[in-house]
């Protein structure tokens, strides 16, 4: 009875809050499973044409070149950083970026974002660098797990800056952080503006002056946010373009977004339940599919 309770609950609150957002569910837009060298894929970044994703907390610290036709791995790339708990990936086309700031609990003050040259397809590991960073507005760091603000999965590279937006699984909002990546000692992030999303973010990404934000719900429900960029590196001015994209059950843990000329990537890692669960997978959704 209890398991059918929660089943229930479930179905009517997915109803209720999708009606406020448009359809756009993706397992139809399923590309591939996921290699199982990669169930915990945790973001998408393209590079020079090629797209490249990673394994988050614990993993090897590895970048995985996957093709975007089928989803197989095609390269990987071995980097000298510890993954603590890497949970963003982004570049600027001379480095990769790969933030290791998951911080479900709140407690971490050891934040840090490796800078990692990639020049001519090759990784100079010997000159892997650490930008280290704090948010100023943390002043408790008692465990709070899946209940801080302080938590992080998203980040792009625009205008010569990091731009980080926070997986706040108190407030169910999200706030955008700068971040300067010439500056190697401890920096402050820096708060440029909130949006209050309705659910946590997990990946994000910029392309023609738009803002992809992805992320879900603690009921399993997943949306993808679409802001337009109203000043340069200002994406809150205006209400986003709102999707729905599906539950956990069925397409997976969706923690990567990438977005080019052609559409949306979207990558899931493994997901399970007492309800049920999902491969790792991969998605693309062609630009027609969006509203504009």
């Amino acid at each position: 009875m209890k398991k059918f309770s929660l089943i229930f609950t479930i179905i009517i609150f997915q109803s209720v809050f999708s009606q406020q957002a448009d359809f756009l569910k993706i397992r139809k837009y399923k590309v591939a499973f996921l290699d199982n060298q990669i169930k915990e894929t945790s973001g998408l970044s393209f590079f020079n044409g090629k797209l490249y994703t990673f394994n988050d907390s614990g993993n090897q610290p590895q970048l995985f070149e996957i093709d975007r036709s089928s989803g197989n791995i095609t390269n990987v790339l071995k980097i000298n950083a510890e993954n603590k708990d890497w949970e963003a990936l982004t570049n600027d086309g001379s480095y990769f970026y790969i933030g290791d700031f998951g911080n479900n609990a709140g407690t971490r003050k050891d934040l840090k974002i490796y800078k990692v040259p990639f020049q001519t397809a090759e990784i100079s590991n010997d000159e892997v660098k650490a930008i280290n960073f704090y948010y100023p507005e943390q002043t408790d760091f008692t465990s709070k797990n899946t209940e801080t603000n302080f938590d992080a999965e998203a980040l792009i590279y625009l205008n010569g800056k990091l731009h980080l937006f926070t997986k706040e699984w108190s407030s169910k909002s999200t706030t955008h952080y700068v971040i300067d990546p010439q500056i190697y000692e401890s920096q402050k992030a820096e708060k440029v503006e909130s949006y209050p999303t309705g659910f946590v973010i997990t990946d994000a990404s910029y392309f023609d002056k738009k803002l992809y934000l992805i992320g879900y719900t603690k009921k399993t429900e997943v949306f993808l946010d679409i802001f337009n960029e109203t000043a340069p590196g200002i994406f809150f001015k205006e209400a986003p373009q709102h999707y729905y994209l599906g539950s956990s059950l069925s397409i997976g843990q969706i923690e990567g977004v990438e977005v080019n000329e052609s559409g949306v990537y979207i990558s899931g890692e493994k997901f399970n339940s007492p309800l049920g669960g999902a491969k790792q997978s991969f998605y693309f959704i062609p630009k027609e599919k969006l509203k504009h």
